[in-house]
């Protein structure tokens, strides 16, 4: 025997298909990058999730396995795809499970941008399912007792669970079916029910009467909690019809039960009185049920057996142990054994789950990584712009001091060797026309850039400007989100961007700056040995000092700041290379597992102070090397320079070579600064284009709302009713408002020719208050005749005697104000009995009198006997 009918059930959400592979796939792409491609899971997740809907009327447990399996995968994306109105616009639309689609009120559908309210809707179609799936299983089969038993478990859990994160999860007011009272009480009737399997597992096992009697008692229990809370007047109206009946029914029934097997308890123990006043209780009980439960009356074996017991156990009494009955209220009550319980959700539900996307972190761990490469990059930098301001300060003071040229220019008439080399470079690294097309380049990206920024922010306001005039037009019935409050973190990200446009404007300024101070000097740089050679003004010749101590101890100098030059660059290359290692996705994933959060900072830093400790103490012996060198150098060439400037002529030549050693200086500065500045607006392009299409699928899908909001309002309005007549005014009698009010006198019609005059005309039976007064008729609307051998009618002149003459034969006339269809002022022949007719007649199913109902005679009329 089925359960169906047994139990009751819950109906199921109806949802619309929902397109999630091209919103999931851009934000893939735009947080996480494209390292890998997803678009195989993605599809998958789509596919459950269409295979969820068209499951959704089955009662099978693969309908359950085909919900079970989509939930678990929102489970897992819930921390890695954060859909809401702001981030990731998927809109899910979901209709009441309790929607009887009226005509005038429509359907009560809810369609939310929130993977909250997606989990809400899903969780609450489990239980549904859950439900059915139970409502379907045997009542002869222990095995599918127990599934059902467990099954309303689980539902009663599922629905308990929403009842208290509903309302918090979801940003606006619920369909009637995700009400917190709606929810409480279905999860009453659930536990209810999983009660009565146990119940019913009980009498087929045949278990003592007393333990039945308990689970009985219990189930009664459950039941009268259920039907208390099924009647709230909140949401009273929203159940089908039989739910109340049957509910109620059952209370009173398992009560009965209960009392049943109590009494074969005390037939037991001999207590026949106590036996018969339980029956007897009993027995009301079970009327009351049928009473209650009508059509839905499922227990007439447990009738039938309460009245035979009942009987029995009387006459047994009266003939043999003539025992007293005792009064109900000095029975002891009936023991409860609780049994059914609110089973806690504990995902995954499919026991075949596998995460769709395990190769992505959750979104918390993600952000804390970036986080923390946020750090990592500026401590890196603050170390390496460390070793570079040395190698700066040190170029500047060694340029400062003209070294080493002027220990290689003790000549006074070629090239210093160190020039020719720096020359030599610049010319091989692009010269003077590769700073100079670097820098017509910039302003071009710089200005693209900014028209990005620019149309982002335009379509920004217009959509914020657009949601402002139809909220302002519509008041409170444009009632999604304030664009304002949407956009928040999105105009906040667009000013990051302006920011950093704004300050690279700044650091180009700077650059160019640097450039035209340098210009003349690149461009010597970028000549040939002559050229720069015959630009240099000559001296004296200084051979004698090639051979002094303070020559050698200088050239040795510079040999040793050559090296620390270079342990620099190696320092720069190893932070990079330890920079590339770095990987804390494990530690973040651990502390959020353990903690249920992250604490990024102290994470982070205590990663890199661990990390980057050794490397950080050579930079400082670096520096501190470099210094005490420094400090050599100045006072060996403050020496040096007494003896070179005993030659006059040596002054002018030996400031044009500290000058080309400042510009090779800046012109290797201002070259990586350019392409540095190159690749910066490049990659912001890339990331302004992302930012723009994130800003142009936000719009599209606001105005996609505002459309579908905008056909929901026009059919409300188009819905609305009329607003009432006016009141009429406390001058006007209501004698003259019925004098308005009385039709016009129609004319007697003419007398006929006919050897039979015509009778009186009848008005038609008409069951009508005693204060009904007849609308006001200005402008009659005549009928249109019957044929002309119709005992009684008059022809009228203005209308056609037949339709074939009519010049619109299918025309139907519209009604006037105040027609009344049962009104008939042409007089009635004569009631004639058919040929034939036979008065003694009997039917078989002969005319019924109700009561009350008018009998009204009309002249000739003979009733029917």
């Amino acid at each position: 025997m089925s359960t169906s009918g047994v139990f009751l059930s819950i109906p199921n959400k109806k949802t619309w298909e929902v397109d999630l592979v091209k919103p999931l796939k851009s934000f893939i792409q735009e947080t996480y990058g494209n390292t890998e491609d997803h678009t195989a899971a993605l599809n998958e997740l789509n596919k459950l999730r269409l295979n969820m809907i068209l499951k959704a009327g089955d009662k099978h447990e693969s309908a359950l396995e085909a919900i079970y399996r989509y939930y678990d995968q929102l489970v897992v994306i819930e921390g890695k795809f954060p859909i809401s109105e702001n981030q990731i616009r998927v809109t899910f639309k979901w209709q009441d499970a309790f929607d009887k689609e009226s005509l005038f009120y429509g359907k009560r559908v809810l369609s939310l941008t929130s993977g909250a309210y997606e989990k809400c809707c899903v969780l609450f179609n489990m239980a549904a399912m859950q439900s059915r799936v139970a409502e379907c299983q045997t009542l002869t089969s222990d095995e599918e007792l127990k599934l059902a038993a467990k099954l309303f478990q689980q539902s009663s859990g599922i629905l308990s669970y929403l009842k208290g994160n509903t309302t918090c999860n979801i940003q606006a007011d619920p369909t009637p079916d995700l009400q917190p009272d709606t929810l409480n009480a279905l999860s009453a009737l659930m536990l209810a029910q999983s009660q009565d399997c146990f119940v019913r597992k009980a009498t087929n096992d045949k278990m003592k009467p007393a333990v039945i009697a308990k689970l009985a008692m219990q189930c009664s229990e459950l039941y009268a909690d259920a039907h208390k809370l099924l009647q709230l007047e909140s949401i009273k109206q929203i159940w089908p019809k039989d739910w109340l009946l049957s509910v109620a029914g059952k209370q009173s029934a398992y009560f009965a039960m209960a009392e049943y097997y109590q009494s074969q308890v005390s037939k037991e123990s001999k207590d026949f009185g106590e036996e018969i006043a339980r029956l007897k209780h009993s027995k009301e009980l079970i009327m009351a049920s049928e009473m209650r439960s009508g059509a839905q009356f499922i227990f007439q074996d447990l009738k039938g057996k309460i009245i035979r017991s009942l009987t029995e156990a009387e006459k047994d009494n009266d003939f043999i142990y003539h025992a007293k009955i005792p009064e109900l209220n000095s029975l002891a009550p009936i023991g409860k054994a609780v049994v059914a319980k609110v089973l806690p959700i504990a995902a995954p539900f499919s026991k075949q789950f596998k995460d769709l996307f395990e190769k992505i972190v959750p979104l918390s761990v993600h952000l804390a990584f970036v986080s923390y490469e946020n750090r990592r990059s500026a401590y890196i930098n603050l170390e390496i712009s460390k070793l570079r301001d040395c190698t700066q300060m040190l170029n500047s003071v060694l340029a400062s001091l003209n070294l080493p040229a002027a220990l290689e220019d003790v000549g006074g008439r070629e090239i210093p060797k160190s020039v020719s080399t720096k020359a030599g470079e610049l010319k091989q690294a692009g010269g003077f026309e590769v700073l100079e097309r670097l820098m017509r380049e910039l302003p071009a990206l710089l200005q693209r850039n900014k028209e990005i920024l620019d149309e982002t922010d335009r379509m920004l306001i217009e959509e914020e400007e657009s949601d402002t005039q139809l909220r302002n037009q519509f008041k409170e019935r444009w009632s999604r989100t304030p664009s304002n409050k949407l956009t928040e973190t999105i105009k906040a990200e667009a000013g990051k961007y302006r920011t950093i446009i704004n300050n690279a404007i700044n650091a180009d300024a700077i650059v160019r700056e640097r450039f035209n101070k340098h210009k003349d000097d690149i461009k010597l740089l970028s000549m040939s040995d002559g050229d720069i050679q015959s630009c240099l003004p000559s001296s004296g010749s200084n051979a004698h000092s090639e051979n002094l101590p303070v020559v050698a101890e200088l050239r040795s100098l510079m040999k040793k700041l050559d090296d620390v030059k270079l342990q620099r660059d190696n320092l720069e290359k190893e932070i990079r290379d330890i920079s590339s290692k770095d990987n804390l996705t494990s530690e973040f994933l651990s502390a959020l597992l353990t903690d249920g959060a992250i604490d990024e900072e102290k994470i982070s830093m205590s990663y890199i102070s661990r990390v980057f400790a050794p490397i950080v103490q050579r930079v400082k012996d670096n520096l501190q090397t470099q210094e005490e060198l420094l400090q050599r150098v100045q006072i060996a060439n403050t020496e040096f320079s007494q003896i070179k400037n005993k030659n006059e002529s040596a002054a002018a030549r030996e400031e044009k070579l500290k000058s080309l050693a400042s510009a090779y200086d800046s012109f290797t500065e201002l070259k990586g600064n350019l392409e540095e500045g190159t690749k910066f607006y490049n990659d912001l392009t890339e990331i302004l284009l992302k930012f723009q299409s994130k800003v142009n699928d936000f719009c599209f899908a606001r105005k996609t709302e505002k459309e579908e909001l905008m056909k929901d309002l026009s059919a409300n309005i188009a819905r609305q009713t009329t607003a009432p007549a006016p009141v009429a005014p406390s001058y006007q009698k209501p004698d003259d408002i019925n004098k308005k009010q009385e039709p016009p006198k129609r004319p007697p019609p003419p007398k006929l020719k006919h050897d039979t005059p015509a009778a009186p005309p009848v008005a038609a039976p008409r069951n009508l208050p005693a204060s009904y007064t007849e609308p006001p008729q200005q402008q009659p609307y005549p009928t249109q005749p019957p044929s002309s051998n119709y005992a009684g009618h008059a022809t009228s002149p203005p209308y056609p005697t037949s339709f074939q003459s009519m010049p619109y034969p299918n025309y139907q006339p519209p009604m006037p104000t105040g027609y009344n269809p049962y009104y008939n002022p042409y007089p009635q022949p004569p009631y004639q009995p058919t040929p034939g007719y036979n008065p003694a007649y009997n039917p078989s199913y002969p005319q019924q009198q109700y009561p009350g109902y008018p009998q009204q005679q009309f002249p000739g009329y003979q009733p029917r006997p």
